[in-house]
């Protein structure tokens, strides 16, 4: 896991929302769940959409690259207003667009709160993805994002992440 996110997610308390959703945000992933990460100091949350259920016959380890897109905002109340959380989605989108095709990637994890959001991918390549995201985003306004990648084979971000739910 991300410092960025462990310390956001530090001493607050988590629990799982909603257990099935059915998206098209990858064909490895077959179910999708949101969890609520509360934090106890000022009330303010971090809402966490994941991959609860992979493909049974999916093969991580054809994905051994962690991608992590940070996007940051301001907002009184920790969450995304309207209109920035329409470009998240419509960033999103377009990268669903060339990134799901031929088994390239995996979104595993989309987090929103305490004023950024990021988005979790497990990749082929680090090189590729930065091919496939400049074509997805040429000609598109500049998104005023970060990108960080990682070797992680085993998936252990998110085994981490998927642990620490509670149901």
């Amino acid at each position: 896991m991300r410092s960025d996110l462990k310390d956001r997610l530090c001493g607050e308390k988590s629990r799982l929302h909603s257990s099935s959703l059915n998206m098209a945000l990858s064909s490895n992933v077959r179910m999708w769940a949101t969890a609520i990460s509360t934090n106890a100091h000022n009330g303010r949350k971090i809402i966490l959409r994941y991959a609860k259920e992979l493909s049974a016959s999916f093969d991580r380890a054809c994905q051994p690259v962690r991608i992590i897109i940070v996007w940051t905002y301001q907002s009184e109340s920790g969450q995304p207003m309207s209109e920035e959380h329409e470009k998240m989605n419509h960033l999103e989108d377009m990268l669903e667009s060339v990134l799901k095709e031929d088994g390239f990637a995996t979104l595993a994890l989309v987090s929103t709160g305490e004023n950024l959001r990021e988005w979790t991918y497990y990749v082929k390549s680090e090189t590729e993805f930065m091919a496939r995201l400049n074509y997805a985003l040429a000609g598109v306004p500049a998104f005023l994002i970060e990108i960080h990648a990682a070797s992680d084979p085993d998936w252990d971000m998110y085994e981490k992440f998927k642990a620490g739910i509670k149901e």
